[in-house]
């Protein structure tokens, strides 16, 4: 335990995948959030405008494709897309499993704001086969949703002629991670294999394929040669313009609009993100027991970076909320995934970090403290 530590400027702890730390004891993404500060972003906006000028289309047709979720950061991406840049995006979104009510009116909501959506729904034995071998087999409870929304969006741009897919944040460059990507607009398949999927998408999907599944087509990539024929760009908006997810939220309540949880959601202090599904929940829990972090950290992080809270009060929150057991969607997933509580629970225990927690009379308990 004597090798685990904490970003001397947020929370980020070292446990975190691909994260480094600078002789200060700051983690990259408190680096790159004081960059932020000083860097022209008029080269990068001059990037953007080159990029949209020559994908422009002259007839009203579809110029870029956007996944959404109703929720803030895609709606922010085109909401700056359409009303900023006059462009006009296509909007594609994945049904979630598991999707909650308000989720799902963001979405309604979103649409009725002015934007065209094209909304997938996978077959649903495929989608619940390949989160729940993504759950057992990986720690990810929504892994085949996670493809989904990746292979889809990249399917459908390659076949309609749709060159540009603008993504929200890059999360390795802004939250701490690889810095494969900070110096360049647009990364490509292998890049989301190795660090979306953790290099688990070939297993996953050699095992599906066994299964004779259908629909399975909607999880793969289009073919390599396909791919390399196109002008096809993947690309995060974050690297464009200074990224703020509060700013985000403010702007699609007003324009988009966005609602928010009557209360906070579950394991964190925040009302207004990843309120699209139910497994979200299970997903942050997860990553708690894994790595020693969950919801609230993330978050404290976030804050503590743009300014809106220091690192004491962020230690406060993470103390008070991480790590909270789902327990109200609990029914929900075993349901949802068709297990006893019994094995739901020991899949838990097969991903908890021995080094991190130790159980005692069925109780959880941390062998670290964040300082």
């Amino acid at each position: 335990m004597s090798s685990v530590f904490w970003c001397s400027s947020c929370l980020t702890m070292s446990t975190r995948n691909r994260i480094t730390f600078d002789q200060k004891g700051r983690c990259n993404a408190c680096q790159w959030a004081e960059r932020k500060k000083t860097l022209d972003w008029s080269i990068r906006k001059s990037q953007l405008e080159d990029l949209l000028d020559k994908n422009r289309s002259s007839n009203k047709d579809f110029d870029c494709l956007v996944p959404v979720s109703g929720g803030k950061d895609g709606g922010y991406v085109s909401y700056q897309l359409k009303e900023k840049y006059g462009m006009n995006p296509l909007c594609i979104t994945v049904k979630p499993p598991l999707q909650l009510e308000i989720g799902n009116k963001n979405l309604k909501n979103f649409i009725n704001s002015g934007y065209s959506l094209i909304s997938i729904d996978t077959d649903i034995n495929t989608m619940q086969y390949l989160n729940k071998l993504g759950f057992v087999d990986m720690g990810l409870p929504y892994f085949g949703w996670l493809i989904a929304i990746q292979s889809i969006p990249i399917r459908f741009a390659n076949h309609l002629g749709i060159n540009l897919i603008f993504y929200g944040e890059d999360g390795e460059v802004e939250y701490g991670g690889s810095e494969q990507t900070n110096k360049t607009y647009h990364h490509d398949v292998n890049y989301m294999k190795k660090v979306y999927f953790e290099g688990g998408y070939d297993e996953i999907l050699s095992k599906a394929e066994s299964q004779g599944l259908n629909g399975l087509e909607l999880f793969k990539f289009p073919r390599d040669n396909d791919l390399k024929e196109s002008q096809l760009k993947i690309l995060h908006w974050s690297y464009f313009e200074n990224w703020d997810p509060y700013r985000n939220y403010l702007v699609a309540k007003k324009h988009c609009g966005l609602i928010e949880n009557e209360e906070t959601n579950s394991g964190t202090f925040t009302n207004f993100a990843q309120n699209d599904q139910a497994l979200y929940s299970l997903h942050a829990y997860l990553m708690y027991l894994k790595f020693g972090f969950g919801r609230a950290n993330q978050d404290a992080c976030i804050d503590i970076r743009r300014g809106a809270m220091d690192r004491d009060q962020g230690v406060n929150l993470v103390k008070l909320y991480d790590g909270q057991y789902p327990s109200e969607f609990i029914d929900l997933y075993l349901d949802y995934y068709q297990i006893s509580k019994i094995y739901f629970d020991d899949i838990l225990d097969k991903w908890t970090n021995k080094k991190l927690f130790k159980k005692e009379k069925n109780e959880l308990i941390p062998l670290f403290e964040i300082i």
